[in-house]
């Protein structure tokens, strides 16, 4: 085992710091703190319209992100949730659900621990509109 692999297991702290600081992003919008916990060459996808799978470079969903109005300049309140951290070496997957309004998202990020912290790697979303 790698020191890397070795000092990655049981992080459960690192990794909800990385959710959190998730979570902040998403409530205020903001690329580049997004920015600061995607690996460079992250993925992000999602079901579009139809059975069809849409698969989108991270420069451009943060590109996209910085369009939005936030959640935060809509006065929405937050509801942010782990709902689940599965930890296997030095790889783990996040599943986190939020607001954003009118939709409430949730999320399945694959993070890699790279360069001595977690990194999101991989984000698989859906959206449900909020009744």
């Amino acid at each position: 085992m790698t020191p890397q692999a070795a000092h990655s297991m049981g992080n459960i702290d690192g990794l909800v710091a990385l959710a959190k600081t998730y979570f902040d992003a998403a409530y205020a919008m903001d690329a580049d703190t997004f920015a600061t916990i995607f690996d460079s060459n992250a993925l992000v996808t999602r079901r579009s319209d139809g059975d069809c799978v849409l698969v989108t470079p991270i420069a451009a969903w943060l590109d996209a992100i910085r369009s939005l109005t936030s959640p935060q300049d809509a006065g929405s309140v937050r509801a942010d949730e782990i709902v689940s951290i599965a930890v296997t070496r030095d790889m783990a997957l996040l599943k986190l659900r939020l607001r954003i309004p009118p939709r409430e998202v949730t999320d399945l990020l694959s993070c890699y621990w790279l360069n001595g912290r977690w990194q999101i790697v991989q984000k698989v979303f859906a959206a449900e509109t909020l009744a």
